[in-house]
């Protein structure tokens, strides 16, 4: 698969994610065989549609005139309809952004109303494992964001990609929070595009740094402001409100989020630009690992961080000789060789194999962004 102008191209195929890219490859073939439209209102292209010929084409999601939708499924087109009683869009074309996830929160609504809650209920509210209807509305989704988020990353250089995990219950105001908000602007300034696990804490911080990076002199002011709500509980509202204000004053940046409803509890942070969130854990960690050619950096956390090190660990074990190793960097020496050893597991694993130059272990984020250079 490749991504190029907004298209995703496979062999034989091309995937129309808007109106001008429809009526661009309309006004050059009459046949869309091999096209996957998504997500598109196409109740004012009728004529173009009737006058086409559909053999071959998908339709994910689509708005369509009842009788030309009858008519493509005749002239052989495979049209998907919406599936009905879900609080997402499991065709849609485009990463979230927090006010979209968030709902009516800033302006006094519930988070537990918002369409980021009423998705992670409705999640819990399926049965395990989950029935056809519903797993095929959860992988649909899951592969357009998916979709969506590669098209967003090949605008960037992958060597500029870093990624950045860490644990969540990292407290707005500890020293902690506010060397990853620190990592995030320095990364930011330095040219590259930060993805994260896009949840609370490391995350969190991480992201309001990139997002501070046109205005790094506010950064102190900012970390004050959201001091006075440390954390998600015992109110998401609370602490969701108080960060959408940061937004508000600083509409643009923040890098890229990349959360699950795997991890319920813990709402995504509001500070990305754009926010790929996944149903599926393992293939939203798959993805976003894929991506950061720059490298990775590990925050201290808990299990979701530990398990992102050795998922990225994995392909670079098995990597043939000559491959090319992004650096995977562990920030916090006493955490990563005392608190949770992964270190000492990691260099054993790496003996005399290709990975050991790849892999660090540093004390501050200022020593793992001369590893990166």
């Amino acid at each position: 698969m490749r991504h190029s102008g907004g298209v995703t191209h496979t062999v034989g195929s091309v995937e129309v994610e808007s109106l001008d890219q429809f009526d661009r490859l309309r006004s050059r073939s009459r046949s869309m065989a091999g096209w996957f439209v998504q997500d598109l209102d196409l109740r004012e292209r009728s004529e173009s549609l009737l006058t086409a010929r559909p053999q071959g084409a998908v339709f994910l999601g689509c708005h369509i005139a009842l009788e030309v939708e009858d008519s493509l499924r005749d002239r052989g087109a495979l049209v998907f309809p919406e599936i009905a009683g879900l609080p997402f869009d499991p065709y849609r074309a485009s990463l979230y952004t927090a006010a979209e996830l968030y709902g009516d929160v800033p302006g006094g609504g519930a988070y537990a109303e918002s369409p980021d809650a009423l998705s992670n209920a409705w999640r819990l509210s399926q049965g395990t494992p989950p029935d056809v209807a519903a797993t095929l509305a959860m992988s649909l989704h899951d592969h357009s964001i998916g979709d969506a988020l590669m098209d967003a990353v090949d605008r960037i250089d992958r060597a500029h990609v870093v990624g950045v995990m860490g644990g969540h219950g990292v407290v707005r105001g500890s020293e902690m929070y506010a060397d990853a908000a620190k990592l995030g602007l320095a990364l930011t300034r330095a040219g590259m595009t930060v993805l994260t696990g896009g949840g609370p804490g490391a995350m969190e911080a991480v992201n309001l740094g990139a997002r501070m990076a046109s205005a790094p002199a506010d950064l102190d002011e900012v970390l004050a402001s959201l001091a006075v709500v440390p954390g998600f509980l015992p109110s998401v509202d609370a602490w969701a409100r108080v960060a959408l204000e940061v937004c508000a004053k600083y509409p643009e940046g923040g890098g890229y989020g990349v959360p699950t409803w795997f991890y319920g509890h813990e709402p995504p942070n509001v500070f990305p630009s754009e926010i790929a969130k996944y149903f599926s854990n393992a293939l939203r960690e798959d993805t976003l690992l894929a991506l950061c050619g720059g490298g990775v950096l590990y925050l201290p956390g808990a299990a979701g961080t530990v398990q992102e090190i050795f998922q990225a660990v994995t392909p670079a074990y098995y990597a043939p000789d000559g491959t090319r190793i992004a650096p995977l960097v562990l920030v916090g020496r006493e955490y990563w060789t005392g608190t949770l050893p992964a270190w000492p597991l990691l260099t054993s694993l790496a003996a005399g194999r290709g990975m050991a130059s790849a892999i660090h272990c540093v004390d501050t984020w200022a020593e793992a962004l001369d590893v990166l250079g």
